[in-house]
């Protein structure tokens, strides 16, 4: 089993930053591929970003892509997400999740555990 708890949510305004962090703890951190997702109101939980165990490669929702960087620290146990030029429609509920497979994935299927979420709110 991996817990994964986020944390760093909070309200900002457009134009704004937030930085989400998600520690892990359990099994092997490293062991594990890292995805961050989202899901607001009415719609599908949906793909942001995912990075490989070692954190060399990452990639990004055409959405998030250019505003928001995944990282990680494996000595730590935590996976971040940086989040800058925030616009109202990134409301939502932050979600990090953990894939114990060995490739990159965007399917929320693949991911075998899933924090509780972060509530992220942008105000125009």
């Amino acid at each position: 089993q991996v817990q994964l708890v986020e944390s760093g949510g909070g309200s900002a305004q457009a134009g704004g930053s937030l930085r989400l962090s998600c520690a892990a703890s359990g099994r092997t951190f490293s062991n594990y591929v890292m995805g961050w997702f989202r899901q607001a109101p009415g719609k599908e939980r949906e793909f942001l970003a995912t990075i490989s165990r070692g954190g060399s490669s990452t990639s990004y929702a055409d959405s998030v892509k250019s505003r928001f960087t995944i990282s990680r620290n494996n000595a730590k146990n935590t996976v971040y997400l940086q989040m800058n030029s925030l616009k109202p429609e990134d409301t939502a509920v932050y979600y990090c999740a953990a894939d114990s497979g060995p490739y990159n994935s965007r399917r929320l299927p693949q991911y075998d555990y899933w924090g509780q979420g972060t509530q992220v709110t942008v105000s125009s």
